[in-house]
């Protein structure tokens, strides 16, 4: 049986979202599914339920005391997990089970060899720190699935790679002194946009000097920009040499997003992760899971998410 792409959808997925009057509301995944089924997406790739995670899973990343916390709040659907962008709902613990669980079936699927790639559009929770939410995430998918990859499947060299138009402060710092996770991060500028991190000169600490590339774009910045830089990127992750990519294609990065201010069309998503996927093919078996992230325009993220996978089956 030929591999496929494999799409995690469902409503559990669709259940991590903060209300209809929320940015990162319910209307994300079903804005997705539609636009992927109008273009006959959903014909030509394998299509899972959304998986929930155990939570020794998030305990890979998250500490215990803070996990209590989000069981605690989950069950009450009050209060905030930060200072304000992250508030409680009901059953969010759950709901992030379900998207740390669809990641991690999705990478041991590609591991299995089940699947080429993997798409999962709700996912991506690139802020959530170890002790703490932060972002509108609850947790951190991302982290949950580097740790992973280490503890379940011996894998020690992973590149994540992050086109979302905030950075990717939760990854960056859990794993700031790491030499072995390959950080590239294109985001708009800190400076003009939360979370404030990503300079320039961020580029990992102790051993990891060297092992993260931060790419802080100018408000305005367009596929243009974005191409140009790229194949420096490309270059230093290639030397890197991966076992396993993790690409974050953050659909807020997208001109006419409400909360951001940035100015790539669909092409930049379908430019990295076209990019992405020949060196995928060329050094880790072609290991390759993409994630939704951000966006908060609706046909934005349609069109992003669509074309990654597009990419994909292609």
């Amino acid at each position: 049986m030929t591999k496929q792409v494999c799409v995690y959808s469902g409503e559990p997925l669709a259940s991590y979202n903060f209300g209809p009057d929320h940015p990162f509301g319910p209307q994300r995944h079903d804005a997705f599914m539609h636009e992927f089924k109008r273009q006959g997406l959903d014909q030509l790739v394998c299509h899972y339920e959304p998986i929930m995670a155990g939570r020794a899973a998030l305990e890979t990343f998250h500490t215990e005391t803070y996990i209590n916390k989000v069981i605690t709040l989950s069950e009450t659907g009050t209060g905030l997990l930060d200072q304000g962008d992250t508030p409680a709902f009901k059953g969010m613990y759950e709901a992030s089970r379900y998207v740390t669980g669809s990641v991690l079936d999705g990478i041991d699927r590609i591991i299995q060899g089940q699947c080429s790639q993997v798409f999962v559009p709700i996912a991506g929770l690139h802020h959530a720190q170890r002790h703490s939410a932060a972002g509108f995430c609850v947790v951190n998918d991302c982290g949950i699935a580097i740790e992973t990859l280490r503890r379940r499947h011996n894998l020690r060299k992973v590149a994540y790679i992050d086109i979302d138009a905030h950075h990717g402060d939760g990854v960056f710092y859990a794993f700031e002194d790491d030499p072995d996770l390959c950080f590239v991060d294109f985001h708009q500028d800190g400076r003009t946009l939360y979370p404030g991190t990503g300079g320039l000169g961020e580029t990992g600490t102790g051993d990891a000097v060297g092992t993260k590339m931060n790419v802080p774009m100018p408000p305005g910045a367009n596929d243009e920009l974005l191409m140009a830089l790229w194949p420096s990127a490309e270059e230093f992750i290639e030397k890197a040499q991966p076992e396993f990519i993790i690409l974050h294609a953050g659909a807020d990065s997208l001109k006419d997003d409400p909360i951001t201010q940035m100015q790539y069309s669909e092409a930049a998503h379908s430019y990295v992760t076209k990019r992405l996927k020949k060196l995928a093919n060329k050094i880790c078996n072609g290991r390759l899971i993409a994630l939704g992230g951000g966006g908060y325009n609706l046909n934005n993220l349609a069109k992003a998410w669509t074309a990654v996978v597009a990419v994909l089956i292609s």
